[in-house]
């Protein structure tokens, strides 16, 4: 028996869940955003493994669900059939659109950990800088070069402001790098613009300090104790090509990581 239908208000609700009256899906239209229908797509994604979309339930006609979004139907369709070709959504002829559990996603988020704290959530990010800087004398090991390009920049979860993030790739992976280039998503920038894929991370979590060169718009002071992340990510070959240091608001987010079965 299939679960109950989803219909617009309810869809809007869940998206929405978390914030003042649901996330604008026109406030992302920057330079550095992700195509729209990559944005619908990854939102779905999220909502489905954070259990706000039920297995089996039927998503709300297209057209009022495209309205709703404010987006076009060709694009919600686009959207839709990225999540067809991972096992995610089943299209009954004549029937609509079932949200399916368990499928293989491959989303450009697949590594991004943060939550809300009621579950999912649609990331963004506004850089903030970036450089090519001698790298920081702690850190791990994350590839040949004596530089990286360092990236400076706040991170959002459907437009709600959770975390501080300083990441750092290795000098040799690129010659440069500019704000201009960045999007949302670094992984899908890496891979689309330099050809560096992120196969696997390491991440050790615990709390720090926010750093005193968080901007006066981080609702968070320099030196305050927070959620805290270190990472290296490696390539499929196991090389490490990037080391990331993330503070985030453990009142507004947290940090999810879940496994299929062994």
């Amino acid at each position: 028996m299939r679960n109950p239908d989803i219909n617009a208000n309810q869809l809007c609700i869940n998206f929405g869940a978390h914030g003042t009256g649901g996330y604008d899906m026109t406030q992302n239209l920057g330079a550095n955003a992700l195509p729209k229908y990559v944005q619908i797509s990854e939102m779905l994604i999220r909502e489905i493994a954070a259990g706000h979309l039920a297995d089996g339930a039927r998503l709300p006609p297209e057209r009022d669900m495209a309205a709703d979004l404010d987006i076009s139907v060709g694009t919600l369709r686009k959207a839709l059939a990225d999540l067809v070709d991972k096992g995610m959504l089943e299209r009954v002829q004549g029937s609509g659109n079932y949200v399916r559990h368990g499928g293989t996603s491959t989303s450009v988020y697949a590594f991004f950990r943060l939550e809300l704290v009621g579950g999912g959530g649609l990331p963004t990010a506004q850089s903030l800088s970036v450089e090519r800087l001698n790298k920081p004398r702690k850190a791990p090991y994350f590839g040949p070069s004596d530089t990286g390009h360092r990236i400076r920049r706040l991170r959002y979860l459907d437009g709600e402001m959770v975390a501080l993030e300083e990441i750092w790739l290795d000098g040799a992976q690129t010659d440069s790098m500019t704000i201009g280039d960045l999007s949302d998503s670094l992984y899908h920038f890496y891979r689309e613009d330099i050809g560096i894929v992120i196969a696997s991370v390491v991440d050790e979590i615990g709390v720090g300090r926010v750093p005193d060169w968080a901007p006066d718009s981080f609702h968070l002071r320099a030196g305050t104790t927070t959620g805290f992340i270190e990472r290296v990510s490696l390539t499929a070959t196991g090389d490490a090509v990037e080391f990331s240091r993330t503070w985030f608001d453990s009142g507004k987010s947290r940090y999810m990581s879940r496994m299929g079965k062994g």
